[in-house]
């Protein structure tokens, strides 16, 4: 099969497809959000702190290419990991749940 042939049953098949609605736009756009926030927050604190990737990785048992990935917010570690971040990072990890506030 051709690229042009395949790209033209892909586009057929694309919007044959349902289209998602904006909620579901909406709902990937705040993950994206989440992941890029804790990148820059893993980022700034290694930085600040004047190790390198490599070293940082070392001292939480975690490949360079893990922590580049973290950084740039395309993965979000789990719990155990972010522990393990953050004390390799000198920091405290805090989780919390805050209500959200009407405004009437």
């Amino acid at each position: 099969m051709h690229h042009v042939e395949w790209q033209t049953r892909r586009q057929r098949k694309l919007l044959a497809e349902p289209v998602e609605g904006d909620a579901e736009c909406d709902r990937l756009y705040e993950e994206a959000e989440l992941a890029h926030d804790l990148g820059q927050s893993v980022y700034d604190r290694r930085t600040a702190l004047g190790l390198s990737r490599g070293e940082l990785a070392e001292r939480c048992g975690m490949r360079q290419s893990q922590i580049s990935r973290i950084e740039a917010g395309g993965t979000v570690p789990t719990i155990p990991l972010l522990k393990r971040l953050a004390r390799a990072l000198d920091a405290e990890l805090t989780i919390e749940f805050t209500p959200h506030h009407d405004v009437t």
